[in-house]
């Protein structure tokens, strides 16, 4: 009996954002995949645009070793923005 592949969907809820994991789901092809996912995750219209990927072309960081690939390089921490403090006075910082 064969299965079909899991495609991971992505959802963008409005212009200019960024699209979002939203869930899984298994289709038969791509475009089989994005009707599901239209109706299992925007059918409050949530969205304005869906992406799915198969889930066996994505290549992602092992959870288990989280701490040794995030951490930061010795000596730079001025890569990330909790390195500087926000001045007074700037608002929607």
């Amino acid at each position: 009996m064969s299965t079909w592949p899991l495609w991971e969907v992505f959802v963008r809820a409005g212009r200019g954002l960024s699209h979002v994991h939203v869930g899984s789901l298994l289709a038969p092809d791509a475009d089989m995949a994005v009707r599901n996912a239209r109706d299992l995750y925007t059918r409050r219209g949530e969205g304005v645009s869906i992406w799915v990927v198969p889930a066996d072309a994505m290549t992602t960081s092992d959870p288990d070793e989280k701490d040794a690939f995030f951490e930061s390089p010795e000596g730079k921490n001025f890569r990330h923005a909790v390195y500087y403090t926000a001045s007074e006075g700037v608002p929607h910082l």
